[in-house]
């Protein structure tokens, strides 16, 4: 994978998921800036999502810790629990706010 496809499909990923959440009745917030997607919960915590160009990664902060991802035949997959993007995500989502939702690619 090239940088530039690298970027295409991050950027992607946060429109997805930034189109998800306006299509579902959530109270999640959600900015993006300088590429790094930032959702807030009602009490206030985050999970931030964000790019590291320089390891080919996706990478997301929640509570509950720091994931790194590759991109593995077409799926973003944790390089610790080998969990696919969206199962750790939707998981971080409910035990911030306890909203079960289900965003998907």
């Amino acid at each position: 994978m090239t940088e530039t496809e690298f970027n295409e499909t991050i950027d992607e990923l946060i429109m997805g998921i930034e189109d998800q959440l306006d299509d579902i009745a959530s109270s999640i917030d959600y900015e993006t800036s300088s590429g790094i997607l930032t959702l807030t919960m009602d009490d206030g915590s985050q999970i931030i999502i964000n790019r590291q160009v320089s390891h080919f990664q996706l990478w997301l902060a929640a509570k509950s810790g720091g994931f790194h991802f590759e991109y593995i035949d077409g799926r973003w997959i944790d390089t610790r629990s080998k969990s696919d993007f969206y199962t750790i995500l939707n998981n971080c989502i409910f035990q911030q706010s306890g909203e079960n939702i289900e965003l998907s690619s």
